[in-house]
């Protein structure tokens, strides 16, 4: 388990904070990322197992950089979990649409959440 690579993207200190501590704490090896072309950037150079994405980001947004990712076949087997506050049923769909393997709403449970990152890992 220690060696599995997660990207966690988002624009705000906090939450990555609150998305990277417990999967330092499982031994994860975390890298992150503050906007959608760092997060492209970062996902080609480390090629993460997975990584957790939020939508409202500076540059490209999640929707743009999950499509982006699943599109291209260096990176379409990297599994993404959107981690937002975006709680309509059409973001959502979009997500799923773009190529999310999940999709989970802030605040979110932790416990919840590494049971969705081993699920899909």
């Amino acid at each position: 388990m220690a060696n599995e690579k997660i990207l966690v993207v988002d624009d705000s200190p906090t939450d990555l904070r609150l998305m990277t501590a417990p999967l330092k704490e499982k031994g994860y090896r975390v890298f992150t990322a503050v906007d959608g072309e760092e997060a492209l950037d970062v996902a080609m150079k480390e090629r993460p197992h997975l990584i957790v994405l939020d939508i409202v980001l500076p540059k490209k947004n999640g929707f743009q950089v999950c499509r982006q990712l699943k599109t291209s076949p260096d990176t379409e087997d990297i599994k993404i979990i959107m981690l937002t506050s975006k709680t309509q049923d059409s973001d959502r769909f979009w997500g799923l649409e773009q190529g999310a393997d999940e999709y989970m709403i802030k605040p979110f449970d932790t416990e919840q959440y590494l049971a969705n990152i081993e699920k899909l890992l």
